[in-house]
């Protein structure tokens, strides 16, 4: 015998198709898990309250085992949620900030006179302390594809250094690798990719041995997602049974290291401090003793590396002074106008752009979702090639950005660096931030570093230097004194 779904109660309205389950289970059955059909009927009730309407006739139209499967997902989505950031959107609340009282930031400058070269090599001394006395943690975020690129991988794959095109993945390990044997230190590695790419990072981590790190210390796990809504506010299909969903910001690593026991598990084996870093960018001085030492020296909650802007439209994020307290804009977020002003210098008055690179303290961290995880939304408006639908449409992606805790912070640390030495992202596959510029920016470094050391390099040459032989440019000259080398053609030290 069948039983009419409109006999339970709701479902009622727009929907006109018949549904029919067997009154003897009152079930469906999916993978081994049962799905009473009060609890079906409770699912599509949901999507009539909040005007998806459409997947409850999607769903109708669908045979028993796609509704199942179906509905599974369906009970992933925070309805809420999703209705709360789409009426800010519609609202015009695109930004979380207010930017009529902006001014700019305090930073800490390049060392320019004795004094400051003094309080940087004080700065040193601590952070190596730190690293010695296993304080110290990595979390690389990670969850960027490299399509733009011109490869269907996780950017974390991509080729990028300038000889041996060693991925990103091999040349942020090999980083980490080398500081634990200088400091004769362990630093535990989190790695955050999105849910399709896990897998796949994980494989082939597995695959290269860890690049010889251990493999208990390198912890890979998936962020959270948010369906991508059309811009009247609709949920998409990616296909017959799943819902278009995106990686909803790097804000949300803080989260999934509270959720996976992670930031108890540090705090309990006595670690202090995370380093945070993006995979786009070949540069990054991973767990950087001078700026970890200033983070202690401040007492910082967060502190950050900042670098001077090259250009008025460069699409960079600024440091900034918000209403008083520290913040990062993105450029989109910020008017022309105002990002350009200049003091009476000539020099851009919002000068520090963001480098994503940072150091947290854990208590700090767990302060933040001891009391429920509340960084703010963003609105992100893009096109994107919807499969199902066989084009391209506009969507609005809702993320969470890491430097929004920067509002949160009771003391805050902002390092200035040399861009030429810590910052080339990879962004574009050609032009100013591509594969080329940065591995021209890694062979340029290198190549002072031999300079410094006494070792010419024609300028035709590409120059790679293995962070297993050297990770600063101390550390290469002590290893080359005394070397006679002529190079006359590529060349890769390790």
């Amino acid at each position: 015998m069948y039983i009419h779904i409109s006999e339970y109660h709701g479902l009622t309205g727009h929907v006109k198709k018949t549904l029919w389950f067997f009154q003897s289970s009152k079930l469906i059955w999916y993978n081994g898990i049962k799905y009473p059909l009060m609890r079906t009927q409770a699912v599509l009730r949901i999507c009539e309250k909040y005007g998806q309407n459409h997947l409850v006739r999607h769903f109708l139209n669908l045979g028993e085992w796609q509704r199942s499967k179906f509905l599974k997902n369906l009970e992933q989505i925070d309805f809420p949620l999703l209705d709360s950031l789409y009426s800010n959107y519609v609202m015009g609340k695109k930004s979380f900030f207010d930017c009529s009282n902006l001014g700019p930031p305090e930073v800490i400058s390049l060392p320019k006179t004795a004094k400051d070269k003094k309080l940087q090599e004080k700065a040193k001394m601590i952070g190596e302390l730190l690293l010695r006395e296993k304080k110290v943690s990595c979390l690389l975020v990670a969850g960027g594809q490299a399509t733009r690129l011109g490869i269907n991988t996780p950017k974390g794959f991509y080729p990028i250094t300038p000889v041996k095109r060693k991925t990103f993945f091999q040349l942020f390990s090999e980083k980490i690798l080398a500081i634990s044997k200088k400091y004769n230190t362990e630093i535990p590695f989190f790695i955050m990719t999105n849910p399709e790419s896990k897998e796949e990072v994980k494989n082939f981590f597995e695959s290269q041995d860890f690049f010889g790190l251990k493999k208990e210390n390198v912890i890979i796990f998936e962020q959270d997602v948010l369906p991508v809504l059309t811009r009247d506010g609709k949920i998409i299909m990616k296909n017959e049974t799943e819902i278009l969903s995106s990686p909803n910001g790097h804000g949300n690593s803080i989260k999934k290291l509270y959720d996976l026991g992670i930031l108890h598990t540090l705090l309990e084996r006595g670690y202090e401090y995370l380093f945070y870093f993006q995979v786009d960018n070949p540069l990054v001085k991973i767990a950087d003793p001078i700026f970890l030492g200033y983070h202690r020296m401040y007492d910082a909650d967060v502190s950050l590396k900042v670098v001077r802007k090259k250009s008025e439209d460069e699409k960079v994020g600024l440091y900034v002074s918000l209403s008083g307290r520290p913040a990062i804009i993105e450029y989109s977020d910020l008017d022309p106008e105002t990002a350009n002003l200049r003091d009476k210098n000539g020099d851009l008055i919002y000068w520090a752009g963001n480098t994503a690179m940072h150091v947290f303290s854990l208590e700090f961290l767990k302060s933040l979702n001891d009391q429920g995880f509340a960084f703010p939304y963003h609105v992100v408006e893009k096109k994107i090639y919807v499969e199902k639908e066989r084009k391209e449409i506009d969507v609005l992606k809702f993320e969470t950005f890491v430097f929004d805790c920067l509002l949160r912070s009771k003391k805050t640390c902002a390092l200035e660096v040399i861009r030429e030495e810590e910052f080339s992202p990879v962004k574009n596959s050609t032009g100013p931030s591509s594969p080329l510029t940065a591995q021209k920016d890694m062979s340029h470094l290198f190549k002072k570093w031999l300079k410094a050391s006494g070792i010419h390099a024609p300028l035709e040459v590409q120059v790679e230097i293995s962070p297993l032989f050297a990770i600063d440019m101390d550390e290469c000259i002590e290893k080359l004194k005394g070397k006679n080398l002529t190079i006359e053609r590529d060349i890769y030290i390790e």
